[in-house]
């Protein structure tokens, strides 16, 4: 049985908050770890971004919501340990 997660594994948002309820597989079921922003048709959109790209994209993303400074560091200080980032 595939493990099961509850964020994004490549820019670690909520998977519950995906309005594309995750990302899909090359064979279109839903993938189990990657959310719709992140990944479609079994690819990553962003396939050369690296975990430093993708913290200070998802900070730009957090402030344009009105979240606070402290709260960006706190949301974004995993993103080098979720799965797509431990291999590189």
């Amino acid at each position: 049985m595939e493990k099961t997660y509850k964020f994004c594994q490549s820019c670690g948002m909520p998977l519950k908050k995906d309005p594309e309820h995750g990302g899909t597989e090359a064979d279109g079921s839903k993938s189990p770890r990657y959310c719709g922003y992140c990944y479609t048709d079994g690819k990553f959109k962003s396939p050369y971004m690296t975990a430093g790209e993708m913290k200070t994209l998802v900070k730009g993303k957090l402030k344009e919501m009105g979240f606070p400074g402290f709260t960006l560091w706190f949301f974004t200080m995993n993103i080098p340990k979720l799965e797509r980032w431990k291999k590189n």
